[in-house]
């Protein structure tokens, strides 16, 4: 399982707000059924490789439905493939050698 960390931004909206734009992503992932949780600068999504690409796609797509003409998206991704891991497991973990 990889673990994926997505910021998308959209440019020229007219508002320095973008959580409209936010939940609408948000959506795409609840459709998903993927693992994801929700931060003060970006989405952390677990799943199979080629599902993350796919919604982080759709995802990316959003605000050019709702008339934005530019969207910047960031990925940062984790595939880590000698266990089995989530990004519960990697807090723990760091939390647990405190």
């Amino acid at each position: 399982m990889a673990i994926a960390e997505v910021s998308i931004v959209p440019l020229g909206t007219g508002s320095p707000s973008v959580s409209g734009y936010v939940a609408a992503c948000l959506k795409v992932l609840d459709e998903s059924g993927l693992t994801y949780e929700l931060h003060g600068m970006g989405t952390i999504i677990e799943g199979d490789l080629q599902e993350l690409f796919e919604v982080i796609r759709e995802m990316h797509e959003v605000p050019f439905t709702e008339g934005v003409q530019r969207v910047v998206t960031s990925i940062k991704l984790d595939d880590r493939r000698d266990k089995e891991s989530t990004f519960r497991n990697k807090v723990a973990s760091v939390l647990d050698k405190k």
